[in-house]
């Protein structure tokens, strides 16, 4: 008992944790937070970025004019330290290739866990409500289509390939060391259309290309409106990370390092909501009507 109740600590402040939390969703929808404002550095724009807005995008976002305001999914600092890690372990000085880049935000932080990283974004695609939003001291953005690009990299890190787009065969050509995939197998209710890529995308690749690492993530569905009913409902979703090596690397096996990743400020945040909703689901076992 003593030991569910330490776990549940945290939680015992919780009417301050809400009034921060709701004080950092209301300067973001109102712009007044340091994310919408691409001449300051990268590390201000991410400071308290709040999770709410790596959920949902901006209640003023035409979805016709703009892809998510930020990001399609939030991210986790281990997940990027461990793909960075492989990423150094198949070139010195390894360069990646984000893709379909978007604003940058997702390839930034790839790229401060140590590597080089350019972006491609095609002219044609829809911006994100921030256009740019990336650490230009690591990170670099080129305008053009990925089959038209003319550089080589060791990585191809495919983030969120467009619904309904394979360029699986494309990446191949290029003869990657490792290709990385973040994707989900959610599939649009009224369309049918996969929201990323197509299933065959990140499955059907050469034999010559291994998976040598894998991994899921969660985000619960209504994990905002469960604990405050002021904010939105919204689905489960799981997205899925796959890390194909070519032929010399597939033997590769990570490493974790010794001490654990301090986490994005958002993944505070995250950490609150699991452990409030795991309370709930606790007591209504036990029979507290909630």
């Amino acid at each position: 008992m003593h030991k569910v109740m330490d776990k549940f600590e945290k939680l015992r402040d919780m009417e301050t944790f809400t009034e921060a939390m709701f004080n950092r969703i209301f300067e973001f929808q109102q712009q007044l937070h340091p994310a919408w404002n691409a001449e300051l550095p990268f590390d201000e724009r991410i400071k308290n970025m709040p999770l709410h807005y790596l959920v949902f995008s901006a209640a003023d976002r035409d979805p016709k004019l703009f892809a998510p305001t930020v990001a399609p999914y939030y991210p986790l600092h281990k997940e990027m330290q461990k793909i960075a890690w492989y990423a150094r372990r198949v070139a010195q000085q390894p360069l990646v290739c984000d893709i379909h880049c978007g604003n940058g935000f997702i390839g930034s932080l790839l790229a401060r866990e140590g590597v080089k990283v350019i972006g491609v974004r095609d002219p044609e695609a829809r911006p994100n409500q921030i256009a740019d939003f990336y650490d230009r001291d690591c990170h670099e953005i080129r305008n053009a289509e990925f089959a038209s690009i003319d550089f080589p990299f060791d990585v191809a890190f495919s983030s969120w390939m467009p619904s309904g787009v394979n360029l699986t065969p494309e990446i191949v050509r290029r003869a990657p060391k490792l290709i990385v995939y973040i994707h989900t197998d959610h599939v649009n209710e009224e369309t049918g259309a996969a929201q990323t890529g197509t299933p065959e995308a990140f499955t059907r690749l050469p034999a010559r290309y291994k998976l040598i690492d894998a991994w899921s993530v969660t985000r619960p569905a209504d994990m905002f409106y469960a604990i405050w009913p002021d904010l939105s409902r919204s689905m489960e979703e799981t997205r899925h990370v796959k890390i194909y090596a070519d032929e010399p690397w597939h033997e590769l096996a990570y490493s974790a390092p010794a001490e654990d990743s301090a986490g994005y400020d958002w993944e505070q945040e995250l950490e609150i909501i699991n452990l409030a909703l795991e309370a709930q689901s606790l007591l209504r076992a036990r029979g507290h009507r909630l």
